[in-house]
């Protein structure tokens, strides 16, 4: 029996047994972070840039390209850096900042999407008071309290998680530190605080879905109304983007962590977490840049002109 104290590192799930396996492990990860990493690096410099991409919802898809990046860059790192040295190791606080920045990065992007479809519920079912609900100050607000409330959340899941003694090993069943394998750990008992502060955030996070699909169905019934087939496109064009995103964020996490039990295993686990912590951050800005022609030519010029510049 160990405690908590005791431990200095954790031991992380590795994704392959062989050297070749881990070498492409290492190359697959390396790939998808790479265009992770220029997709929303450059969705964050084209709305940046762009002056007449300085509004709401550009501005809230800023704010979301960085938790896609602070999500990616949390986690897969590590992970190619066992994979590429054959190690599993992972220090304990090293282990613990890895929780916190997940949480906090996750937390963040729900809130982000959560306020990105009340600013098109806005613009579609209000548009007449679109600029006094979604003026510049007000949309700053909302922004900090996206971060701030990710920021709390996860400051409270990680205290939390990491005061509990430990008396079940180190042995993670995860590519990454992820709260309920750490829970797997704890002395029985003990670890009934964070399940209960678990299913609150489960409730919360509902509660965020349950919006979501009210506001559409609310957005869904105002563009049918609308007379001309143009109108409906151009708003059709603005919602499905975010409707994608929502729909892969919160369906790779849903079956992450409700999937049954006896679903559970060594090899399908990690490829769900796959899903949910790597997949998002690399098809957001895809999915965002091939149905807005705004975003699509503010990229390419911002594009152009580096290589013009080069």
């Amino acid at each position: 029996m160990s405690n908590s104290s005791s431990i200095s590192h954790f031991l992380l799930l590795p994704l392959a047994d062989t050297r070749q396996l881990q070498l492409l492990h290492f190359c697959l990860f390396l790939g998808i972070s790479l265009a992770a990493l220029l997709g929303n690096g450059l969705i964050i410099s084209a709305v940046a840039c762009g002056h007449h991409l300085h509004t709401p919802m550009f501005f809230f898809l800023l704010n979301l390209a960085l938790t896609d990046l602070g999500s990616i860059c949390t986690t897969v790192p590590k992970a190619m850096h066992n994979s590429l040295w054959d190690s599993r190791h992972i220090t304990y606080s090293g282990c613990a900042a890895q929780v916190f920045f997940f949480v906090f990065f996750i937390s963040a992007e729900l809130s982000l999407l959560t306020i990105m479809c009340y600013d098109r519920y806005v613009s579609i079912c209000k548009p007449l008071h679109y600029g006094t609900l979604l003026g510049s100050r007000a949309c700053a607000h909302m922004a900090a309290a996206a971060w701030a409330s990710g920021f709390l959340y996860s400051l409270l899941h990680t205290a939390n998680t990491f005061s509990l003694p430990l008396c079940h090993g180190h042995a993670l069943g995860q590519f990454f530190c992820e709260i309920p394998q750490i829970l797997k750990l704890s002395c029985s008992k003990s670890y009934l605080r964070e399940v209960w502060i678990l299913a609150v955030s489960v409730c919360l996070d509902f509660g965020c879905f349950v919006f979501i699909v009210f506001s559409y169905v609310q957005i869904f019934r105002a563009v049918l109304r609308i007379p001309s087939e143009q109108g409906r496109h151009k708003a059709f064009s603005t919602c499905l983007p975010h409707l994608a995103v929502v729909s892969l964020f919160l369906s790779t996490a849903f079956f992450a962590y409700l999937k049954p039990p006896s679903m559970s295993s060594t090899s399908l686990d990690p490829a769900v977490s796959v899903l949910y912590s790597v997949v998002p951050p690399l098809l957001n800005p895809l999915i965002y840049s091939l149905r807005n022609q705004e975003l699509k030519a503010s990229v390419w010029r911002l594009m152009t002109g580096c290589f013009q510049e080069y």
